[in-house]
This record gives C-alpha cells, structure tokens and sequence, in this order.
C-alpha cells in the first residue's frame, strides 16, 4: 500500500507543492535531495525495510536514487526486495545503480556514508545510541537525517474512564502493549492512572491479563539484553516488579510479560531514567495522587511518538483532560482519545514522528503521504527562468492537469493564463 500511494503521489505531482507567482515570474518545487541512505529497524521487515518501506517508498518517490542497509536480523528478505527493486528500475529505465544495497557496516562506515559530500539524507529507524551516532557524523557534514529512535507513547487514564469502562479499557492496553510481544515503535510503555481503589483494581485487571497470556518471542539476542538491561534501569530508579521481570526460558529469546509499578512522586523526582524505553512486552504503570500530579507527570514528559487520554464519554473528565491534552500535545506528534496507538495507518493525515528523542526532528513524518517524501526533497526556486528551461510542473500548462499548483495564492488543476 505505501508503495502504490507513493507511486500515486509521484505520477500525480502535488506533492512538489509546485508554485507560481506570475507577477513577479517566481515560480518554485520541491525536487529530489540527491541519494538517499535508508537504514531500515529490526522489527518490521516488510513496512519499514530499508529496501521497501516507507522512507524506501518516500525516497524513490521524490526521485532520489536509495542505497538501502540490510539489517541483520532479516537480510535475506532484505534481498528479496533488492532484487525486485532492481528489477523494478531496469524495467522504468532508471540510470544505474539507482537502488544499491549494502550490509552490516560498523558505525565508523555508517558515519562515513551519511556525511559523504555525494549524499543528500538519511532515513533512519532503530536504537537512540546508534542513531545519534550518525546524526553527530550527518550534523558536521551539514547532511539532513531523519531518525526515529524511541518512544514509550503514554497512556492517561482518567477517573471517569476506569469509573465507565475498566474492564474494557484493560483489554485494549493487554492487546496493545503484548501485540508482537510489544515490538513496536507504538507500544504503550508507560500508563498514568489515579491512585485510589479505582486505580488499584485497573492494575490488578491487568496483572492477570498478563499472566494468563503466554509471552512471545523477542526478536533476537541482543532485544533479550537491551530489555534487561532496560528493566534494571527501571528497577534502579524505584519501579517494582507487580507481574514477570524475568526471562520466559522456555520460548527461545523472551520475557515473562512484565508490568511495572511506581508512584507519582518518584516519577516527578526521577523521570528521566523513569522513561527508559523497555522494548518488548513491558510497561510501567504510574500512580499519581490526583490530577495535578497527572499534570506534572505530562510536563516531565519527553518527546513521544503518541500520547492517549482516556476519559467518560458523558465529560465528566473533560476539567481535567483539558489541563492535562495541552501539556501532552507539545510532546507527542499523534494525539489519541479512547484508543491506544499501537496502529499507524498509511494515510496522508498520519503523523509518524514526534519530538526528540521519539525523532530528530517534529516538523517531518515517516509515515503519510504525501508529506513524508519532502523529507527527501530540496526546495527549488526559479527566477525569471525562461518557459523551455522549467521543470514541466512549472510552465503555464499543467502536464496532465492532475496536479495542484498554487498560482497567485489560489490551488488549481488549470493552467496558468494570461
């Protein structure tokens, strides 16, 4: 699907945002960045791959030719789809070597290659350590790198929610958080509930969820250590164990499905180390004292990927979502009410991004289209150019007549006229 749309996009031509100002003869467009390096995660080897995913899709869409990094945890996929994106570009007469791939690099190499002078961006999708050791070697060289690293996407709920619908609410977190064995940039990895009998009984809802679900099986060695060394982290800092914490040896690389617990005070006082993204089946359930201690758990917030408040659907929450969705919205790039985020739909609305460290940057998405190609795109402006020496999207008539074109602050499919 993302491929199809972002060929759609590329036929269609709009999203060059192709703009034409005729009293003045400035016309400009969004044109290719030059060669794209895309460095594709461990956990979605078909939706993000670096050879066929969404920056791949983006990238070649906005006519950048893509040197891809297989990763190691699926290489032979990985070549799979080189092969067929060879094919792919020998059969539409691209030039050669437009789609390359290249394997496990160490990071001296990566930083190499995203700062080389011939490149124009990186996509980047996995851990915070590594991808801020290619931003550094990007930021020198004056290179763009998009990254998505990590994000713990916190879910509020409010009184009224668990007063409504607990039990309800505890099966979408249960299916959300264990989706996958919650290997996803989406996993909800950090609740804020209220304390009191309510709260209690939400954790203890969810507790026996997680224990009557088998766990499922992390992707690979180093997933198992990173969440270890995550979980003790956690620990360290004042969470405690309510369910799991330990490593499901029967099921190959795995954990027992862990729920985590720690009041509102320590969270306030400690949230940096409080917010160590445990990737895999785990969450850390906060118990805040009323709702301006929720408040304040929002304002230590770093920068997420989604950020979700459930509350009563008769507005009985609505004084205090209305304190709390503010604080939230400058730190998530999607906000959601009443549905927990593990979904990402491929829809030009999406916003797949969010602030650091979710991403390197809040103003771009690696998902929705059209938007996520201007990320590989440079702005072109042309003054007084004469027609023949345009790019087609900016001469007077429209090539196709499908594309929208801003001429004189007006959107339009016409030509320009006299």
């Amino acid at each position: 699907n993302q491929l199809r749309q972002a060929a759609a996009a590329a036929r269609e031509g709009s999203w060059a945002l192709p703009t034409i100002d005729t009293k003045t003869n400035i016309r400009s467009i969004y044109a290719p960045v030059g060669p794209v390096v895309v460095f594709g995660p461990n956990n979605f080897p078909f939706a993000f791959n670096g050879m066929a995913g969404g920056d791949f899709a983006a990238a070649v869409a906005a006519g950048n030719p893509v040197i891809a990094k297989g990763h190691s945890s699926h290489p032979g996929t990985t070549r799979l789809f080189a092969e067929e994106a060879l094919l792919a570009a020998q059969d539409t007469d691209m030039p050669p070597g437009f789609v390359q791939m290249i394997y496990r690099t160490t990071h001296q190499d990566g930083c190499r290659l995203v700062s080389h002078p011939k490149i124009g961006a990186t996509g980047y999708t996995g851990s915070r350590t590594a991808g801020l050791v290619l931003k550094e070697a990007a930021d020198r060289a004056g290179k763009p790198i998009y990254l998505e690293l990590s994000s713990i996407n916190p879910v509020f709920v409010l009184p009224g929610a668990l007063e409504e619908r607990m039990e309800e609410v505890a099966n979408q977190f249960t299916a959300s958080c264990l989706l996958g064995a919650g290997q996803f940039c989406t996993n909800p990895g950090l609740v804020i509930v209220p304390k009191g009998d309510a709260g209690h009984r939400f954790v203890q809802a969810v507790k026996r969820r997680f224990e009557q679900t088998g766990p499922g099986v992390l992707l690979s060695e180093s997933v198992e250590r990173s969440f270890s060394k995550s979980l003790n982290t956690l620990l360290r800092a004042g969470a405690y164990v309510v369910t799991g914490g330990k490593p499901a040896a029967d099921r190959g690389y795995g954990y027992q499905n862990t729920l985590l617990e720690v009041d509102g005070d320590t969270f306030v006082s400690n949230a940096v180390a409080l917010e160590t993204e445990v990737f895999g089946n785990c969450s850390l359930f906060v118990i805040a004292d009323d709702g301006d201690q929720m408040v304040r758990i929002a304002e230590r917030l770093e920068g997420n990927l989604t950020g979700c408040i459930y509350s009563h659907t008769d507005g009985r929450d609505d004084a205090l979502y209305d304190r709390i969705a503010p604080v939230l919205r400058q730190r998530v790039g999607r906000l959601l009410n009443d549905k927990m985020p593990t979904g990402v739909a491929v829809t030009p609305a999406m916003n797949h991004g969010g602030p650091y460290p979710a991403t390197g940057h809040p103003g771009f998405t690696s998902v929705g289209i059209p938007a996520s190609l201007r990320r590989f795109a440079m702005l072109q402006c042309y003054d007084n150019v004469r027609p023949h020496r345009l790019p087609p999207l900016l001469r007077d008539k429209n090539p196709g007549g499908r594309a929208w074109r801003l001429i004189d602050r007006q959107w339009t499919r016409a030509d320009v006229t006299a």
